[in-house]
């Protein structure tokens, strides 16, 4: 039973999933937002940007959480390039 509960806890706790690496740079872009605009507010080089929008690496924390509650805020900000059936963005 411990085995369960652990495996139902693990779930919740979970970290929020990241839109797609092109959502990601659709979202800034919708912004006028540049990389280096996001990285100084990460606190974050501009590659480690570039790197996030490509899929080559997945932001960690601190800067995942910080950097899902950007995109999150963004796509409220543009609800026209939100795609309903993913919450990625649209081309």
């Amino acid at each position: 039973m411990v085995d369960l509960l652990a495996a139902v806890d693990a779930v919740l706790t979970r970290s929020p999933d990241l839109p797609s690496p092109d959502a990601r740079a659709r979202l800034r872009k919708a912004d006028k937002l540049t990389q280096q605009q996001v990285a100084d507010l990460l606190g974050v080089r501009r590659l480690a940007v570039a790197r996030w929008e490509t899929g080559k690496v997945e932001p960690r924390e601190p800067h995942r959480q910080a950097y899902i509650r950007l995109l999150a805020g963004l796509a409220i900000k543009h609800p026209q390039s939100a795609d309903p059936a993913t919450g990625d963005l649209q081309e």
